[in-house]
């Protein structure tokens, strides 16, 4: 956690010198002027401004939660945009001010003493709130980039409680800081941070849609840098260097670690200081006590409690009011008969519909454009009688229900018109005619991997007749790796698909089971030093189930629907079994199978490519990036034909394969969603 904790360490430790001091000064100026009465007034300015300072924080964290994920991102980014000018300029004003901050303060509180103690709460809540606002702004970015909030508020609030620690004891001159060194190397650092702040706002951007260049990567270290390591996570969470990173992320981050840094470093070499008494030990010059406050009029407690009221107030209603609102109070009947009952014209922006099913099947629910049938929200298997949300964004534009239950014809609701702007992005529906060239494409592409392996197997039933058993191994891989490559086809292959790549698991006998065949059960033979005599029967087995499977593909049924899920299923499978070396009977080629399975899931997205492309352009870039990456991964795990054992993976490695195909899995989470066929009519 300390990671993550060390840049919020830093802040809070910095900002809270800063306003520490500012209120030590504060303090010590209404002491030594004898008006130990109007400290009430300097705690009341200071805590209003910590209520501001926190309802702030408040406001961007449960406002940006309840955006949509782009607008998350868009948000985050420019925040942390933000965040990095409000540092770059509080760096470089502290190093101008530490050495004038003690007496610049006294005249303020001197004026302040002489118009009242309104002014004096004004004062102390003016110098404090900027700090505070500036520290809440820089948190919700570093947690934002850490992803968590644990490490970050941690480390700020261990900064905060040092600094307050140091704050006393300059105030009680038991302590002496020479404060220029400090906000100079301090600067240094939060110089460099911020850079990393900057790096990673503008790479929210890009993948909010909002700035381009989302899979330019100028660097892409992923395959040979493991990202949950110590150094690697240490990087990350103090700097906000990533493993991959776009030409942006890096032009920034060096435009801006170099043009900063260097003004910075000349500014201090140009006004350096002559040595001065530290603020907090200069003697005070005497201010006017000035009027006495008032007493007897209020309690104590009221301004101090309405000026924690009041900020928190305000904070509950901006998030009250910046969350998604339901349509109305307005259900949306669905049946079979009647749907979109209820449906009025909601505002633009994201919207909460509870859809109610009044008919008597259940039904699938989709809010539709009616002219071109794009889908902008949808719920699956809404049972009769039961109601559940269904959040949908929304713009200028026309709007419909479009209710299809479990047996009947889709109904459509009348449609109704928004008025106003905003953006909503709908998919394109997909019919199985807009399927069906993919799927003629693919189908040629399995057929022509099945004349491939029934050659294949041929050739090993002859390996093994012979009594070649060296070869037979060779020669086993490679036409493994063909079958494993087919593999969209999984679920159309019928019966075969046992008989060709059954697993052991299950089977009374295990291994020694007679209804073990096909290439797992030759592969624990071939690796488990049985004769060509035991392995005759299976590989002529496996031959014959080929040649049927090649014969029995044309007739088969093939749901156009399946093409998108494979997309995902493949390599979730691999995930599963191939990567954890489940499927491993004694050849240790496991990363074999799983390349083998990539190359089937880049020919299936290619088949998918118009369709994909049209309604998701981002999509197959990042989806291609993340492929290459795992290829990379694997590729560095094999030597000709020797391939690696999963198990004999070092812990870092297997960590970054396992992590670059979980991020490749949830790329292509949306792909079946994308391409789903839903009814229109």
């Amino acid at each position: 956690m300390w990671d993550d904790a060390f840049p919020s360490f830093l802040i809070g430790l910095r900002e809270g010198l800063e306003a520490g001091l500012i209120v030590s000064i504060l303090v010590a100026t209404l002491v030594r002027a004898e008006a130990r009465s109007r400290l009430p007034q300097v705690w009341t300015g200071v805590l209003a401004a910590i209520a501001v300072a926190m309802s702030f924080g408040a406001v961007l964290t449960f406002t940006a939660a309840s955006m949509p994920q782009t607008a998350q991102e868009a948000f985050g980014g420019t925040l942390s945009v933000i965040a990095v000018a409000f540092v770059t300029a509080m760096v470089f004003w502290m190093r101008r001010s530490a050495r004038n901050l003690s007496s610049e303060l006294k005249q303020k509180v001197t004026g302040a003493l002489a118009m009242g103690s309104g002014m004096l709460v004004l004062t102390s809540f003016l110098a404090v709130g900027r700090e505070g606002l500036e520290t809440a702004l820089f948190l919700w970015t570093t947690a934002q980039a850490a992803g968590e909030s644990a490490g970050p508020l941690t480390g700020a609030a261990i900064g905060l409680v040092l600094a307050a620690g140091l704050c006393w004891g300059l105030y009680r001159r038991v302590l002496k800081i020479n404060l220029t060194k400090f906000f100079t190397a301090t600067g240094v650092v939060l110089i460099v941070i911020a850079a990393g702040v900057l790096g990673y706002g503008l790479r929210d951007l890009q993948e909010g849609g909002v700035l381009p260049g989302r899979t330019a990567y100028a660097v892409d270290l992923a395959g040979s840098i493991d990202a949950g390591s110590w150094y690697s996570t240490l990087v990350q969470g103090v700097f906000n260097l990533m493993p991959t990173m776009t030409w942006l992320q890096v032009v920034a981050y060096v435009g801006y670690l170099v043009v900063v840094m260097t003004l910075f470093v000349r500014g201090v070499r140009a006004t350096a200081p002559k040595p001065k008494p530290e603020p907090a030990e200069r003697p005070a010059t005497e201010a006017p006590a000035g009027p006495r406050p008032r007493t007897g009029r209020r309690p104590a407690w009221v301004i101090p409690a309405a000026v924690v009221a009041v900020p928190a107030v305000i904070a509950g209603l901006a998030v009250a009011l910046g969350r998604p609102k339901p349509a109305g109070d307005q259900t949306v009947a669905v049946s079979e008969t009647d749907c979109g009952k209820g449906f009025t014209a909601p505002a633009p922006g994201r919207q909460t519909f509870r859809m109610h099913n009044t008919g008597r099947q259940a039904s699938e629910v989709y809010l539709v454009d009616p002219s071109t049938n794009a889908v902008y929200g949808e719920i699956e298997g809404l049972a009769p009688g039961t109601t559940r949300d269904l959040v949908a964004t929304v713009a200028g534009g026309t709007y419909a229900w479009r209710c299809v239950p479990a047996s009947g014809r889709a109904v459509t609701s009348k449609p109704v018109t928004v008025r106003g702007g905003g953006a909503a992005k709908p998919v394109t529906p997909v019919s199985e005619q807009d399927l069906a060239g993919p799927l003629k494409a693919y189908k040629a592409y399995v057929g022509h991997g099945l004349d491939t392996l029934v050659g294949q197997t041929g050739t090993l039933r002859r390996d093994i007749e012979g009594g070649h058993l060296d070869k037979a191994r060779t020669d086993w891989l490679t036409a493994h790796r063909t079958y494993a490559s087919l593999g969209a086809a999984y679920g159309t292959f019928e019966d075969f698909d046992k008989k060709i790549d059954g697993r052991a698991d299950g089977l009374p006998g295990g291994e020694h089971d007679k209804d073990f065949t096909g290439f797992l059960r030759l592969e624990y033979g071939l690796w488990h030093g049985q004769s060509a005599k035991e392995l005759t029967g299976p590989a002529r087995q496996l031959d014959t189930d080929a040649a049927g499977l090649r014969k029995a593909f044309p007739s088969q049924d093939f749901d156009p629907g399946d093409l998108p899920l494979r997309a995902h299923e493949i390599l979730e499978n691999t995930l599963q079994f191939e990567l954890t070396g489940d499927t491993d009977e004694g050849s240790g080629t496991n990363l074999a199978t799983a390349d083998a399975n990539l190359t089937g899931t880049r020919e299936l997205l290619t088949v998918l490519e118009p369709l994909l492309t049209s309604r998701s352009p981002r999509l197959l870039p990042t989806v291609d990036a993340d492929i290459d990456r795992v290829r990379k991964l694997l590729d560095a795990a094999h030597d000709g034909d020797h391939w690696t054992p999963v198990e004999k993976l070092p812990a870092a490695g297997r960590q970054r394969l396992d992590g670059a195909t979980g991020q490749l899995l949830e790329d292509l989470a949306p792909v079946p969603d994308l391409l789903e066929i839903r009814k229109s009519a």
